[in-house]
C-alpha cells in the first residue's frame, strides 16, 4: 500500500480514473462508497483506506469519513492508501457556509511512486506535486450527477494557469469558501514573518542594479540549495521549502519565512537568512539596509526590477494617487501574518489588529529621511499609504461593522479595480477594470474569459489594507528595520492575538474608540509617534497598556518568548521612536549627513 503526500492537479481524461464518493447526507460526519473508472471504461470498486494527517486519525475500509471542521482546514486533508499499483485521493471539497456538499477521490491508472517522482505522468494529467508540508491551496467541486467535476486549485508564486481546469464559472460561494478555507485548530496556527530591505553598493551606496541582485539570487541558489524562480528568461526569486526569497519592485529583498509554531523558531529562520545573504553579499561589496524609506536616492535613482505585475502598477499608479510609485520602489516594511480558527475568530483578530495598527506604526517608526534630508515624518512609510491608491488601502472602518465576515471582505474585495490577469506567462493589463465583471466573462482585454481561483489569489495579493485577509490574516503597520527589531514584531502581535486573555483585553480597550479616531490616529502617528494625543493623554499610554498585554500573553503560551519585546520596551517606556533617535544622531553625531545610517542600520 502507498500512501500519498501529494495529488494530482489537471485535466481529466478517460486514460486515467476518478472516483466519486456519494453525496454528503449529515452535517458533521458523512460516509460513502468510491469507485473507479478504469482505463478500460469498466467500473470498479477500490479498498482504500483513509486516514486523516493531522488531529483527527480514523480507519474506514470501503468508506471513507469526514468532518466539516476538518474539510475547511486544507492542511488536514485526506491521504488515501489504495491497495495496488494505483493511487487515488481526496484533494478537497465542496464547502459553504452552511454545508459540505461533496466531495471527490481522483487518481491515476499508473504506479502512484513513479509518478510523484515525476518519472511517469499520468496520461492526460498535468501533475503538480504538493507535500503535506506545503498546503494545498484549493478547492474542488464536484458537478452534480454528470460524473465529471471541475477543478479550482490556486498555485503558488509565480501565477500558473495551466493547474487550473474549470467547467463552471466561479460563484461569490467559491470565493467566500476560498477565505473560509484558512480556518484551522488553534494547534495547527503559525506565525509567519515577512521583511524587505534595501541593497546597495558599499562604496558608493548606490541602490544595487538587478544584474547584481540576479547575481546573488543564483549564489544563493547554488550554494544554499535554493529553487530558482523564472519569469521568462530572469530569475526573480528563490524557494526553499515554505520560505522564499521575492524582489519588490525597486529591488527590495524579501524574506517570506515559513509558517512557524514559536518565535524561537521564525527569529532563528531571519538570523539564517541574514547569514546566507550576507555570505555572498558581503564578497560582492553589497550592504542591506534596515529602514522603511529610502533615505539617500530619488525615485529616478531607483532600478525597476524585471517582472511583468510591476511594470503594469507602475503604469497605473500616477493616475490613482501621488505617491504610488514611491511606495512601489522607496519603502521597506517586516509584518506577520497569522492564523484564525474560525469566522468570528478572524473578526475578533481583525478588528484587534486594525485598532491597534497605528500603535506599532508608531512603535516601529523608522523612517524620517528622504533624498538625504529630513523629511518632516517619524513614518514616511505609513504616511506614503494614504496617498497612493485610496480604493485598495486604509482602515476598512467596515470591518467594525455588525455585520462583516468572510462575505463582507469578499464584496469589498470584488469592487477594489483590477491590476492584472496572468494568462499564457503573461500579464495582462487589466487596471481599473472590476473583478465582478471578470465573474461573468466581461473584461474587455480577454472577452469570454472567466476566472479561476489563481486569478482570485493574485487579486487579493493586489490589496493593501492595513490589515489585509486572505487565509490568514497579514498585519502590515510596521516600518522595516534592523534585525534586532524584526523579532519584535511578531512578538508583538503574537503576544496579543494569539491569547485569549490579552486578544480580549485589547477588543475590551477599544471598544468604544470610533472610526474617526481610528483614522485620526492612521494619520497623525506618522507625523508625532507615540507623542500623537489620544483622548485625556498620549497614545504612549495606550501603547503602555498594550505592550503589557502582549508580554503576559508570550508568558502565558509557555514558550519563553517574552524577552523578544525588549527592543520596543525602552520605546514604549520613553516614547521616542526609532526615527527620532535617527534624527537626534542626524543632527549631532553625524553632522547633518544621512549617509551614515547605512552604517547604523546595516544588516
Amino acid at each position: 500500500m502507498f500512501s500519498w503526500s501529494s495529488f494530482y492537479q489537471g485535466y481529466r481524461s478517460r486514460a486515467g480514473f476518478y472516483g466519486r464518493i456519494s453525496e454528503c447526507k449529515h452535517p458533521s460526519t458523512h460516509r460513502g462508497r468510491a469507485a473507479a473508472v478504469g482505463r478500460n471504461g469498466e467500473m470498479a470498486s477500490r479498498r482504500l483506506d483513509a486516514r486523516w494527517h493531522g488531529s483527527r486519525q480514523g480507519k474506514l475500509v470501503d468508506n471513507l469519513s469526514c468532518s466539516r471542521k476538518s474539510l475547511l482546514h486544507l492542511d488536514s486533508w485526506l491521504s488515501i492508501e489504495v491497495e495496488g499499483g494505483g493511487g487515488a485521493m481526496v484533494v478537497a471539497s465542496r464547502v459553504s457556509s452552511h454545508q459540505v456538499h461533496r466531495f471527490e477521490v481522483i487518481g491515476s491508472g499508473v504506479d502512484a511512486r513513479s509518478s510523484l517522482r515525476g518519472k511517469e505522468k499520468p496520461a492526460g494529467l498535468a501533475v503538480n506535486a504538493w507535500n503535506t508540508e506545503r498546503r494545498a491551496r484549493g478547492l474542488q467541486w464536484d458537478v452534480g450527477g454528470s460524473g465529471r467535476g471541475n477543478w479550482m486549485v490556486v498555485a503558488a508564486s509565480p501565477p500558473t494557469e495551466d493547474a487550473l481546469v474549470m467547467a463552471e464559472p466561479l460563484t461569490k460561494e467559491d470565493l467566500v469558501g476560498y477565505l473560509a478555507s484558512g480556518c484551522k485548530p488553534k494547534e495547527k496556527w503559525r506565525i509567519g514573518t515577512e521583511h524587505e530591505k534595501f541593497g546597495f553598493e558599499i562604496g558608493t551606496l548606490r541602490p544595487i542594479r538587478y544584474e547584481q541582485i540576479a547575481d546573488l539570487l543564483n549564489g544563493l541558489a547554488e550554494r544554499f540549495d535554493w529553487d530558482k524562480i523564472m519569469e521568462g528568461d530572469y530569475v526573480i526569486g528563490l524557494k526553499q521549502g515554505k520560505q522564499s526569497i521575492s524582489l519588490e519592485p525597486g529591488g527590495q529583498f524579501e524574506l517570506s519565512g515559513a509558517p512557524l509554531e514559536t518565535l524561537h523558531q521564525t527569529c532563528a529562520e531571519v538570523n539564517s537568512h541574514l547569514y546566507q545573504v550576507k555570505a555572498l553579499a558581503e564578497d560582492m561589496g553589497i550592504g542591506f539596509l534596515g529602514i522603511g524609506f529610502q533615505p539617500k536616492w530619488a525615485l529616478k535613482d531607483i532600478p525597476i526590477m524585471p517582472k511583468g505585475r510591476y511594470e503594469i502598477m507602475r503604469n497605473y499608479m500616477p493616475k490613482v494617487g501621488s505617491l504610488g510609485l514611491d511606495m512601489m520602489f522607496r519603502t521597506c516594511t517586516v509584518q506577520v501574518n497569522l492564523d484564525f480558527t474560525s469566522e468570528s475568530d478572524m473578526i475578533r483578530k481583525f478588528r484587534a489588529g486594525l485598532a491597534l495598527q497605528p500603535i506599532a506604526t508608531a512603535i516601529f517608526a523608522n523612517s524620517p529621511f528622504t533624498e538625504g534630508k529630513p523629511n518632516g515624518y517619524l513614518s514616511m512609510r505609513s504616511h506614503i499609504w494614504t496617498d497612493t491608491d485610496n480604493n485598495r488601502a486604509g482602515m476598512l472602518p467596515f470591518v467594525f461593522d455588525d455585520t462583516f465576515g468572510f462575505e463582507r471582505y469578499v464584496d469589498y474585495a470584488l469592487d477594489v479595480p483590477m491590476y492584472f490577469v496572468y494568462r499564457d506567462k503573461k500579464y495582462i493589463d487589466c487596471t481599473g477594470m472590476s473583478f465582478r465583471d471578470f465573474m461573468v466573462g466581461k473584461l474587455p482585454p480577454i472577452p469570454g474569459e472567466l476566472p479561476t481561483l489563481n486569478d482570485w489569489e493574485n487579486h487579493l495579493t493586489t490589496i493593501f489594507p492595513e490589515v489585509r485577509l486572505k487565509r490568514y490574516l497579514e498585519m502590515r503597520g510596521a516600518d522595516g528595520g534592523p534585525w534586532r527589531r524584526l523579532c519584535a514584531l511578531p512578538a508583538f502581535w503574537v503576544g496579543l492575538l494569539y491569547d485569549e486573555v490579552s486578544l480580549q483585553n485589547i477588543l475590551d480597550l477599544t471598544a468604544d474608540w470610533t472610526n474617526e479616531e481610528r483614522e485620526m490616529l492612521r494619520r497623525k502617528v506618522p507625523v508625532s509617534g507615540l507623542k500623537t494625543p489620544f483622548r485625556d493623554g498620549s497614545l504612549r499610554h495606550v501603547a503602555e497598556n498594550v505592550l503589557q498585554f502582549a508580554k503576559d500573553g508570550l508568558e502565558r503560551r509557555g514558550y519563553k518568548e517574552a524577552g523578544f519585546l525588549k527592543e520596543v520596551t525602552k520605546v514604549v517606556e520613553t516614547g521616542v521612536t526609532p526615527a527620532e533617535n535617527l534624527l537626534e544622531l542626524y543632527h549631532g553625531k553625524w553632522g547633518q549627513n544621512v549617509d551614515p545610517v547605512f552604517e547604523e542600520l546595516l544588516y
